[in-house]
């Protein structure tokens, strides 16, 4: 068979296939797609775990505190705060404890401490405390005598407090120099704490009482 005849017939189709080929390409038709992973189009897309509100602390109530006058035979008189609910023991153990001294059996240890309390320990051998130990009941003595005077060698802070010209700071000293010295012999005694001259003193001697 002579295939000479199609040579040039084929080689012409098969240039111009070639021609379109390119032309196709040039238009774009030809840019493969681009492939996706199978993974990430069953992927969910994760994000950061979301904060979880913590729930808020609860409010420490703040205890009651109370006020209480320690002095005789201790080792630090002084006014201390204590807890409400305090014992005398409590309050004996913030004076840095009973002197060599003291005679802590006539102190009751287990009462309940009571705002503005003053609380005495004797020393041994001593006849009468200045002012009345602690009852069983905690509560404060009075301070008043039966003519309606204060007594300033048992009075707390809140009692000296309400006599004329006399603050919380100069009731204070009332009770230091008590303690320090013992109890007041006179009314005219009060006159050596410092602070107290004759114009006050003038004001208190009819409010005042040593018994």
């Amino acid at each position: 068979m002579n295939l000479g005849r199609f040579t040039w017939p084929l080689t012409g189709l098969v240039a111009a296939l070639m021609l379109a080929g390119f032309w196709w390409l040039g238009q774009g038709g030809g840019e493969p797609a681009t492939a996706v992973p199978l993974l990430a189009l069953s992927q969910p897309t994760v994000g950061p775990p979301a904060a979880t509100a913590e729930p808020s602390p609860a409010a420490t109530p703040t205890p009651t505190m109370l006020a209480v006058y320690v002095s005789g035979a201790v080792r630090k008189a002084g006014v201390y705060r204590l807890a409400e609910g305090s014992r005398v023991d409590d309050a004996l153990r913030a004076a840095g404890g009973p002197a060599a001294d003291a005679d802590i059996v006539r102190v009751n240890l287990a009462a309940r401490l009571a705002d503005e309390q003053q609380i005495y320990v004797p020393a041994q051998g001593e006849a009468a405390a200045p002012v009345p130990l602690v009852s069983g009941g905690g509560s404060e003595p009075a301070a008043a005598a039966g003519d309606g005077t204060i007594n300033i060698n048992t009075a707390g802070v809140a009692e000296l407090d309400t006599l004329p010209r006399i603050g919380p700071a100069t009731a204070q000293r009332i009770i230091d120099y008590r303690t320090a010295n013992g109890p007041f012999a006179a009314i005219e005694d009060l006159q050596n704490v410092k602070g107290i001259g004759s114009a006050t003193f003038s004001d208190l001697q009819d409010k005042i009482s040593v018994k």
